[in-house]
């Protein structure tokens, strides 16, 4: 009785034949779930495939298309040469009339437009994403109207010109977007608070300007509205090659914080969890993009609206899920680029390129307040809900 006490109650224990064939259903039983997670996994794979190859094709045709008006700048004009001119001009040849157009006129218009643009775009874009607001742009919050009104004093108060205004420039947009952080971050950087605080500013800012050109000559009052409008004329590699240097020091930078800038974007409680230092983070991006948008309007002037319409243009493209940053960079210097094709040559009368920019961004952001005011947000395209309980949740959660 005792021995019967203590035997094995499991008869699979004795026999490993029935032990194999009572395992079996067990293994059944877990295949289900197993089948169903592995066909989650699939879906969230190809999803994230299918942005890869969607913003791949998305970024070959924005390079591919801001190379053809690159290319459109350098043969249209007052003069029209031939692309075999314009190819021998760039090899270093000596081509009566077109090395002179071309080499010193065009080539250096057309190649500031590119670096501004992109600078305008991608510091654009780091604010609107940092901040989860699109109306987060330096148009808005005062940078831009910071470097603008040092510009004007510097040339009607101080006589300055070159690049002591550019410096100058820099430096105010620098202070301006210092003072703008600091006055909203009690309790931490609010993105509606940061853009209210930064509208004050830019309204005295602009006063300023106005009291300035307001007392100035008329030598002096041409020569700062010119500054001030947003222009390419007079472009020289001199006021390029600084904007180049900012641009492949700080936009390097800027790109390898994109997945930080991301996880902001769920805000910075989520974002700390995930590793993401917010303080000192937030510091270099600020610092970054601040950078390229005084270098960027020390160049050329404050091109209206282009670091405004990049974000939401180059979100729309790429679709959700992927990062913006590069995409609106493209899309700055594209929107400079066609805007100074469309100043000089879609009417009789040649309109600086800051102008056109104006014109085109003035109703969208118009309409942007209507559609924040309505939806909340408008720098990621609206998704439409799904019923779907695995797989499309699974890939909105996939970075």
């Amino acid at each position: 009785m005792k021995d019967a006490a203590v035997q094995d109650p499991c008869p699979a224990a004795q026999d490993p034949a029935r032990a194999d064939a009572t395992a079996a259903p067990r293994i059944l039983l877990a295949s289900p779930d197993a089948a169903g997670h592995s066909t989650t996994l699939e879906r969230v794979v190809a999803e994230r495939r299918r942005r890869h190859r969607r913003a791949l094709l998305n970024g070959a045709v924005l390079a591919g298309t801001i190379l053809a008006v690159f290319c459109l700048t350098l043969v249209v004009g007052r003069t029209v040469y031939s692309p075999a001119e314009v190819l021998a001009v760039l090899a270093g040849q000596d081509v009566p009339g077109a090395s002179f157009t071309v080499g010193r006129l065009r080539l250096p218009r057309a190649v500031l437009a590119v670096l501004a643009g992109a600078c305008f775009g991608l510091g654009g874009v780091t604010f609107q994403t940092m901040l989860r607001n699109p109306l987060a742009s330096p148009d808005i919050i005062g940078i831009s109207s910071g470097a603008s009104a040092a510009a004007a004093f510097a040339i009607v108060v101080l006589g300055l010109s070159g690049p002591a205004v550019s410096l100058l420039a820099i430096l105010a947009g620098l202070g301006v977007a210092f003072l703008v952080f600091l006055l909203s971050a009690r309790g931490g950087v609010a993105g509606t608070r940061l853009i209210l605080v930064g509208i004050g500013i830019s309204a005295m800012l602009t006063s300023l300007t106005d009291w300035v050109l307001s007392t100035a000559g008329q030598w002096d009052l041409q020569e700062a509205l010119r500054w001030l409008t947003g222009s390419l004329n007079n472009a020289s590699w001199d006021q390029a090659l600084p904007v180049l240097a900012a641009l492949a020091v700080l936009g390097p930078l800027l790109l390898s914080r994109g997945g930080e800038l991301r996880a902001t974007q769920l805000g910075d409680d989520t974002a700390r969890a995930l590793g993401v230092r917010v303080g000192r983070s937030r510091l270099v991006v600020v610092v970054a993009a601040v950078g390229l948008i005084s270098f960027a309007t020390a160049a050329t002037g404050p091109i209206a609206f282009v670091a405004f319409l990049s974000g939401p243009i180059a979100a729309r493209i790429v679709g959700p899920g992927s990062s913006p940053l590069l995409p609106a960079a493209a899309v700055g210097a594209l929107l400079v680029l066609v805007a100074d094709l469309v100043g000089q040559f879609a009417t009789g009368t040649r309109y600086p390129v800051g102008v056109v920019t104006g014109v085109l961004g003035a109703p969208y952001l118009l309409w942007l307040i209507v559609r924040v005011n309505r939806r909340g947000s408008a720098l990621w395209p609206p998704t439409t809900p799904c019923t779907c309980r695995t797989s499309c949740s699974a890939t909105a959660s996939a970075p």
